[in-house]
């Protein structure tokens, strides 16, 4: 649970504000939406593994060009 302190006088779009920012940083939608379903280790290890060869194609792409 999210608790954000109000300061005396400050305005509710700020704190909102503060919410929202506080909400996305913690990554609870990315969570909750990870936990909706099961998905296998190996299908996960498999997804970093893609991930990381993508990433190191554009960085050695970037070096030579």
């Amino acid at each position: 649970m999210l608790i954000i302190p109000i300061k005396e006088g400050e305005n509710i779009d700020r704190a909102l504000k503060r919410y929202k920012r506080k909400f996305d940083r913690t990554k609870t939608m990315k969570n909750l939406r990870e936990r909706k379903q099961f998905t296998k280790p190996s299908v996960s290890k498999r997804a970093q593994n893609i991930k990381a060869q993508y990433i190191q194609r554009i960085r050695t792409t970037e070096e030579q060009g």
